[in-house]
Parts: C-alpha cells; structure tokens; sequence
C-alpha cells in the first residue's frame, strides 16, 4: 500500500514539474550582448530575436523554417552575423542590428559559424571544417574547423589559421593575440 502511494506520489509530482517547466520558453540560446551593453540578440527555436537588456518584450529578427543561431555583433553595434541553415548547411548571414534583410557572406558545401567581427567591422572571422587542400590540414578531421575571414560587405574568405580553432574571441581593437614566445625558438 505505501509503495502505491509513494509511486502515485512521484508521478504527481513528476507531472507538476514537468508542466511547471512547459509554461515559459525554454529554448532560448545563444544570447550575445550588444557592445554597448544594452540589447541582447538570442535564439529561441530557430529564429534570432533581440530585446532590451533590462528586460521587455522580444522582437523577432528573422522568422521562416530555416535554423537561425549564433549571433555575433559587429564592434559599433549596426550588424548582425549569425549561421543560418537557409541553403541546406550553415553559412554565415550579416544583417542589420535592427533588422531588416539578411545577406549571406559564405557559400561552402561545409557547416560556418561566426565567431566575431574584426576591429574595424569590416571582416567576419569564423570557423568550418572545409579541407579545402590536404596541404592545409594539420589535423586532417571534419570536426576539427580552421580559422577564416570574409568581408562583412562580401567577397572571397580566407583562411587565418589552418590548426583547429573554436569560439574565438578577438581583442578589443580587432587583433588576434599574440602566442606566448617560446625560448629556444
């Protein structure tokens, strides 16, 4: 008899919670604070949306079926880069902060995800694993993505750095940082 009860009792209880945890959104990702600290441009199930950082109403960015996620803003707070899977894979987009049409910025069959814009906002430094030549590939793997730039207006990427590099943060000014010198060499 106790164990019925104590069973009845934890799927009450499991129940609650779980509808507990239904009634507010809980898909909300990838948030990237503006530069000047006062908005934050997210993700919530798909679409990129921005709202005040003291709090408010949220305002949709994009809205269609494709994936929209990893916002990164540009270093005067006016665009936007994100990955988006419009074309099929994720290729990098750049759009008005406040909104407005998305213009893509890389067309390769391989997954690109933004990391940052360069100091003078005029590159988008981001991340794919595009094994464009074998003589580039340190660490020949898919889920290792080298290091690229193309320019936020448009044009051909280049690559930064052929060994694996991930989420990369850049300094203030723009400037990759310096390797610690090692002695010796």
């Amino acid at each position: 008899m106790t164990t019925r009860i104590l069973a009845l009792t934890l799927v009450l209880a499991f129940g609650l919670s779980a509808a507990a945890a239904q009634s507010g959104p809980g898909w909300m990702r990838y948030p990237s604070i503006s530069p000047d600290g006062k908005t934050i441009v997210f993700t919530y199930k798909g679409d990129l949306y921005r709202v005040a950082a003291a709090g408010g109403t949220a305002t949709p960015l994009t809205a269609h079926a494709a994936h929209d996620f990893m916002p990164v803003w540009s270093r005067d707070g006016r665009q936007i880069a994100f990955a988006s899977d419009r074309y099929g894979n994720f290729d990098v987009f750049v759009m008005p902060a406040e909104g407005g049409e998305a213009r893509r910025l890389t067309f390769h069959s391989a997954a690109e995800h933004p990391y940052a814009f360069t100091g003078d906002g005029q590159a988008v430094v981001f991340g794919a694993a595009r094994m464009d030549t074998a003589a580039n590939r340190l660490f020949p793997t898919g889920s290792q993505p080298e290091l690229y730039q193309v320019p936020a207006a448009g044009g051909r990427p280049i690559q930064l750095l052929t060994t694996p590099a991930e989420d990369v943060k850049l300094r203030p000014h723009g400037s990759v940082p310096a390797l610690p010198r090692q002695e010796g060499r």
